[in-house]
């Protein structure tokens, strides 16, 4: 296989499975709450959803480097409009990421409701990751 080709693999796998890691984590946690347990938001880190939190970090880790390697084999610059606001959009959604799994780990030490900001901060990722998905179809180079 061609080694673009299996960059554009990798990257929109590490891209699904990243999605559909949080798309299951949250619908785990609407179920549970719709079914009556206030404590299911606390609880999203617990075995073995903590398998589910890992692949999604692997894939976080992964992007950056195949979305820099496919770059540099097409040949664009770095400098370029759409991949400057990617990686500033990236940088800033990984952040909003590690913060919801700090607090969510304090949730689960400390059980009680997850809240509001917990939520914001989760569409605040999920909005990035649409808005670079956005981005790189459109390339406007």
């Amino acid at each position: 296989m061609e080694t673009l080709t299996a960059l554009k693999v990798a990257h929109v796998v590490a891209t699904v499975v990243l999605l559909v890691g949080a798309l299951g984590l949250g619908f785990w946690v609407w179920r549970a709450r719709r079914n009556g347990d206030a404590t299911a938001g606390s609880r999203t880190l617990q075995r073995p959803r903590v398998f589910v939190w890992l692949l999604m970090a692997l894939a976080l880790l992964s992007m950056p480097f195949t979305g820099w390697w496919m770059v540099h084999l097409v040949g664009w610059p770095l400098g370029q409009t759409w991949i400057l606001a990617s990686s500033v959009l990236y940088t800033v959604a990984v952040l909003a990421w590690f913060w919801l799994l700090v607090r969510l780990n304090r949730l689960r030490k400390a059980p009680g409701g997850v809240g509001r900001f917990s939520l914001a901060l989760a569409l605040f990722g999920l909005v990035c990751f649409v808005a670079i998905a956005g981005l790189m179809g459109a390339k406007p180079v």
